[in-house]
């Protein structure tokens, strides 16, 4: 396993004033600070104003050292490459993950930075819900990128009054689920960290799937 601290990049998925990420995010930075395993950077999309719809192959310049777009877009390539896992927070906008979130995620084009690492996702809405939806739309994202997925989240209901005075979760139990995700993120990111290390297979996109079989003859039966 590797000996260095996992480097966690922890993704604020909303940009919207009076956002209520803004309720969750000290308590998971302080709890992912805490744990041990991590060097935690927080990457909030405030500050990646990344343009939408921006990126084409006729504008990545060089495909082996794109340029991309924009040089925001580049830097954000360079920043989630570095990564060993991902922690995204996020709402739930209409059945899904904001916008500007799915803009991110998009953006991380031909550097494959999301490719085989551990990403797993806190959720929260104002029902009970909890976001539940966006964080299933999150998993079929981070598959389509190469990511892995990790089956443990955790869900903040009515997340207008679900931490207390010291931003901590008034329900033990949302705190306990945390402490999960977070062993889960340090084991899958340690494994995979090792395994890229050792080498990995290119791409699926890069590799040519094997020609079909010749059909076979006719066989004699002898009807």
């Amino acid at each position: 396993m590797t000996t260095r601290a996992l480097r966690l990049k922890v993704i604020v998925g909303s940009t919207r004033p009076k956002r209520a990420a803004d309720r969750v995010l000290p308590w998971v930075l302080a709890r992912a600070s805490s744990h041990g395993a991590f060097e935690v950077e927080l990457l909030d999309l405030r500050d990646w104003p990344l343009p939408f719809f921006g990126e084409h192959i006729t504008n990545v310049g060089d495909i082996k050292n794109p340029t991309y777009s924009d040089p925001i877009v580049k830097a954000w390539n360079d920043k989630i490459r570095e990564a060993d896992a991902f922690l995204v927070i996020t709402p739930e906008y209409l059945h899904s993950v904001p916008g500007v979130l799915k803009n991110a995620l998009d953006s991380v084009y031909l550097s494959f930075g999301l490719r085989n690492k551990p990403m797993s996702g806190i959720s929260y809405s104002i029902s009970v819900a909890g976001g539940t939806r966006a964080l299933e739309h999150l998993a079929d994202m981070a598959i389509e990128q190469e990511a892995v997925p990790l089956r443990n989240t955790v869900i903040v209901s009515y997340v207008q009054n679900a931490f207390d005075e010291q931003q901590r979760p008034k329900d033990p139990l949302t705190d306990g689920a945390l402490t999960v995700l977070l062993d889960d993120l340090a084991w899958w990111a340690a494994l995979l960290a090792k395994g890229r290390a050792e080498g990995q297979l290119p791409p699926a996109g890069q590799r040519p799937a094997p020609a079909p079989a010749p059909a076979a003859g006719p066989t004699a039966t002898g009807d």
